[in-house]
């Protein structure tokens, strides 16, 4: 660990896989509260039939919100990929499986009694199957993951930069299949790696940011009001300048995740980055009720109102749900049980996004 707090960049390779890194956590917990802000307010717009003023910040999240946690996600590989094939496998395939089977299983329970009253529980029986293949709800994510894990290491021997051309032209032709997988992996794989590709150069970016802030302010200035500007003419989805304001956004999140951790405000992003997974897991339950709650009851007309709200209950209520389930020796919902490891246990098994 370099003496800021960052792994220097020329030493990725030897920093401990255990090492938690400051800035890393803060822009966790930035990328996970504002895809819990996401949810929330479509959530509470769709239910309501009208838009409030947090459908402006969704709308200006929306180009780099799920680009910034791919690439984080990605940015440790290097330290693991080396691995033996089991012992990869459990850390990033059956780690993440487990999970997925947990919580889709709570999500859909939640759910499946309004499926079979629409159609039949035959059909609800038969939507639950279909989760495995095509990804449930908001937990395409970690679905993901995994597949991401595998393919990079499977191309281990292909020119990287071949491999890096495929993913950016795989984002451009904006795949519309239908099966969120497919599409997802299309769109994303790029951001994912180029965290495990371009990691070193994250990191010295990271480092400049810590170095220079007020030079860093004036670039994250610039970066907000072009993409912001091209937000609010709709250039933000054309092609080859989504897949830009992508990588932009992600450098953007690194260095406010970096200033942050540099005069260590905000801590409670940094927390919730510690816990980012935690958090996407549990988020569904207090937010779905939150938002019932208000929409049906009427005691907050403002739309904007409520979907702030919604989104702060879903950050705080998930949190709150992984308290209660540890003390109520629950833990199987958010840490792994012996029985689903394939390799020996590493010393920390509470889940973690990225070693």
């Amino acid at each position: 660990m370099a003496p800021s707090g960052t792994i220097a960049a020329s030493g990725l390779s030897k920093a401990p896989p255990a090492a938690r890194v400051d800035w890393v956590d803060y822009a966790k917990g930035i990328c996970i509260i504002m895809v819990v802000m996401m949810h929330s307010v479509l959530g509470v717009e769709l239910a309501a039939g009208e838009t409030g003023f947090m459908h402006v910040l969704v709308a200006f999240a929306k180009p780099f919100r799920m680009p910034d946690f791919f690439l984080i996600s990605g940015l440790f590989l290097p330290l693991v990929i080396d691995r033996d094939w089991r012992t990869y496998l459990d850390r990033k395939v059956v780690h993440f499986a487990y999970f997925y089977v947990v919580w889709v299983t709570i999500q859909f329970g939640f759910k499946a009694p309004a499926f079979a009253a629409e159609t039949s529980w035959r059909e609800a029986g038969l939507l639950y199957l279909e989760s495995f293949i095509e990804p449930f709800g908001t937990l395409w994510f970690i679905y993901l993951l995994p597949v991401f894990f595998v393919v990079t290491k499977l191309t281990r021997q292909v020119p990287p930069l071949a491999i890096w051309l495929i993913g950016a032209a795989l984002e451009t032709a904006r795949a519309t299949t239908g099966w969120t997988a497919i599409d997802e992996f299309c769109a994303r794989f790029v951001y994912f790696y180029s965290g495990y590709l371009f990691a070193p150069y994250v990191f010295a970016l990271s480092d400049r940011a810590r170095n220079h802030p007020a030079w860093a302010l004036v670039v994250l200035a610039a970066w907000a009001l072009v993409n912001g500007g091209l937000v609010a003419i709709g250039a933000s989805e054309w092609k080859i300048v989504s897949l830009l304001l992508g990588f932009a956004g992600a450098c953007a999140i690194i260095t406010m995740g970096t200033l942050l951790a540099r005069i260590q405000w905000l801590n409670f992003l940094r927390f919730c980055g510690e816990h980012s997974i935690v958090i996407y897991l549990a988020f569904f339950l207090p937010m779905a009720a939150t938002r019932t709650l208000l929409l049906r009851t009427g005691i907050i007309t403002d739309i904007g109102t409520v979907s702030l709200i919604v989104t702060v209950v879903g950050v705080i209520g998930s949190l709150a749900v992984w308290q209660a389930a540890l003390r109520l020796g629950a833990h199987f919902l958010f840490e792994r049980p012996d029985a689903f490891w394939i390799a020996p246990k590493k010393a920390r098994p509470v889940l973690q996004a990225a070693e």
